[in-house]
């Protein structure tokens, strides 16, 4: 009997060592250190330059294992103080170099969560594996960098005011021709007073953050100082609204659009007038359409009954251009037809055949 439970016992100590062996990993070998980038390296990351740059590259010592393999590396980043908590991979590779170029540096920079135009902190390291799940990754050592990334996005103003309760994050917004430029414009369903709010480092909009207002003439001047007056929009109506933040002027003028065209009702002789909805911040209209093929025929959206302001699309791709091409009709039949103006110079339109 005292044999047996000797026997019983070895075999259960047997079968809880294979059984840990089983599912243990270890990881043999040391890694050393990243050569390049030096601690504390300054990186401003250029928007104007040439994208295919290199912005970066990443060097380090090799790692090494007890027996001879194949090592992929992965660098990785993060923002710094996370304890690579969410690490973002920049890339892979079997040598111990990496570089990449400053677009999509920047990209997972960002994607790190690191704020355009905004010199941030970011933390580098190398992770080793050789493909066996039994052997853990092993990292090198860590180096802090501080870089700024950017943004191509077009700039932003928000236009708070009596139209939204004066809400800064629902905000309806106006954007600049380019990146860099201060030429802010869009379209607003105003009542009454209004404010222009830049956002703040991050991109967010709330008060606190540098704004506009009327010198308190009406004339179309902006100042940005303690006790500027709000614009007033004295008549409730959907318009195009110009700021400067630069020049500190603006403007706004008022537009109802409609469409025309030979595959409407009343051909290119009058327009058909759109209704604005304040809760999607679309125009639309349902109306019988006949098949017309563009460039020659078609419809296209104006405003206030002229051709000064009128939208078309040139490449048929359902983003608008202001003079563009005939939009044509496949089919006839009765359509819903939708303008939106609410992406400032991104405007679309639909149509959806009933």
């Amino acid at each position: 009997m005292k044999y047996l439970f000797k026997f019983c016992l070895i075999t259960f100590t047997l079968f809880i060592s294979c059984s840990d062996d089983d599912n243990l990993q270890i990881s043999e070998g040391s890694f050393g250190n990243i050569l390049t980038p030096d601690e504390g390296q300054v990186i401003i990351l250029n928007p104007f330059e040439d994208q295919t740059n290199i912005a970066i590259t990443v060097s380090w010592e090799d790692a090494t294992y007890d027996v001879p393999t194949s090592i992929n590396y992965t660098a990785e980043i993060a923002v710094s103080g996370t304890n690579f908590e969410n690490p973002i991979a920049i890339g892979n590779t079997n040598t111990n170099s990496l570089s990449t170029n400053i677009s999509n540096f920047n990209g997972f920079v960002t994607q790190a969560g690191l704020f355009p135009f905004v010199e941030g902190a970011l933390d580098i390291r190398i992770k080793s594996d050789i493909g066996d799940e039994n052997v853990l990754p092993q990292y090198s050592s860590m180096v802090t960098i501080t870089v700024t990334p950017f943004t191509t996005d077009l700039p932003r103003l928000a236009v708070p005011g009596n139209h939204q309760g004066w809400d800064p994050p629902t905000a309806p917004n106006l954007a600049a021709s380019a990146f860099g430029e201060t030429d802010y414009e869009g379209y607003v369903w105003l009542d009454g007073e209004y404010k222009f709010l830049a956002p703040d480092q991050t991109g967010a909009f709330d008060w606190g953050n540098t704004d506009w207002g009327d010198d308190g003439t009406s004339t179309g001047v902006l100042v940005d100082m303690d006790g500027e007056a709000n614009c007033n929009a004295t008549v409730a109506g959907y318009y195009l609204v110009k700021a400067n933040t630069s020049d500190l002027t603006y403007s706004t003028e008022a537009q109802s659009w409609g469409i025309i065209g030979n595959a409407t009702p009343t051909g290119w002789d009058s327009d058909t007038d759109m209704i604005y909805d304040p809760a999607t911040r679309m125009l639309s209209l349902t109306l019988d359409l006949t098949a017309q093929e563009a460039p020659d025929n078609g419809i296209k959206f104006r405003a206030n009954d002229g051709w000064d302001i009128n939208l078309g699309d040139s490449g048929a791709d359902g983003t608008m251009e202001f003079g563009g091409d005939n939009i044509g009709i496949a089919e006839s039949g009765n359509y819903t037809i939708t303008l939106d103006l609410s992406n400032p110079r991104e405007y679309t339109y639909s149509l959806t055949l009933n």
